[in-house]
């Protein structure tokens, strides 16, 4: 095992499979001059010249010119800067890339990582800061994966890379400098796999993204009142792992299903409503949903702790299933 950061074990599965596989190249804004804004593709250029890209501010054109490179035998990496900027290549990403297998009757597929940064960072407000899972997720072609550590970062990564199809692959801005321990040498996730974070006997909470250590916390917090939380991160949104959600509820009887994408319509909502058909009689209690409120991503700093959830707010949601 090595202790690094989330953004560098990010990077160290990006230059692995580029020395891997020559098929391998990235595009996006200011990926050479800064390695990125998060510095994801440092060193990139100096390792492996002539196999990253700096764009125009285009997204339509970015994700455009990955689509055509990876139905001609590519295996592009794309970054957008900002997950808010992917909404303008919408059709590219929905349209085209999700699409494509299932429209050329399997002849055609799209082997294409597309890198999103999302959620809070430096208060960069309603344009910069969103967190869109639940749109991709709908979206039948799509894969859809959220790490929450650096190990499961490199590993995810990795995995995506060589996936045959579209990755939407998203990075909480607020998690890059996160350390952790990541296992050395080759080193993958599978897709569709979730992992038990915590064992628990008393509250099953189901958690993406950064809400994983958030919820660790407030199993370390709950300790004192004598709960016992079993965290259960999925890992990828689309294909997700209801077995190991359901085994989990079928074990403790109450959940709580947390994330910083809106509850209302959000992922959350997704995986409540599939516990909700799947282990019904299972329950001990209502299935509780935190997540953001249905409002824009404020500017300020104050009002940005009103939306964002905290273990403060998994620990009061645990109190009420366990209520």
């Amino acid at each position: 095992m090595t202790v690094m950061a989330f953004n560098e074990a990010l990077r160290e599965a990006l230059h692995e499979e580029m020395a891997r596989d020559e098929s391998v190249f990235v595009m996006g804004e200011d990926v050479i001059t800064h390695g990125g804004p998060y510095k994801v593709t440092d060193g990139v250029a100096e390792k492996f010249p002539g196999r990253i890209f700096e764009t125009p501010i285009a997204e339509a054109g970015i994700v455009g010119l990955g689509v055509g490179a990876a139905m001609a035998g590519m295996n592009p990496v794309i970054e957008i800067m900002y997950l808010d900027f992917i909404t303008c290549a919408m059709d590219e990403v929905v349209n085209q890339a999700a699409k494509m297998r299932y429209m050329t009757g399997g002849q055609a597929s799209v082997p294409m990582v597309v890198r999103l940064p999302c959620g809070v960072g430096r208060l960069l407000a309603a344009q910069h800061s969103q967190i869109m899972e639940s749109w991709f997720m709908h979206v039948p072609g799509l894969q859809v994966v959220v790490p929450s550590t650096p190990a499961d970062g490199k590993g995810l990564l990795k995995t995506a890379i060589r996936s045959p199809d579209p990755v939407m692959f998203f990075e909480y801005k607020r998690t890059y400098t996160h350390k952790g321990e990541v296992p050395e040498g080759e080193y993958l996730i599978p897709f569709g796999k979730a992992d038990v974070k915590r064992e628990g006997e008393d509250v099953t909470v189901v958690a993406i993204g950064p809400m994983v250590q958030k919820s660790l916390e407030a199993a370390v917090l709950l300790e004192d009142e004598g709960y016992d939380l079993e965290i259960v991160d999925p890992r990828t949104l689309s294909p997700l792992d209801t077995e190991t959600i359901c085994e989990s509820v079928r074990k403790t009887g109450r959940v709580v299903v947390c994330g910083e994408d809106s509850s209302f319509a959000g992922s959350v909502s997704e995986i409540a409503a599939m516990i909700a058909e799947s282990c019904f009689s299972d329950l001990k209690a209502p299935i509780v949903r935190v997540g953001s409120p249905h409002v824009p991503m404020p500017f300020s700093a104050e009002l940005v702790k009103h939306v964002v959830p905290e273990a403060a707010n998994v620990v009061s949601a645990v109190n009420r299933v366990m209520d």
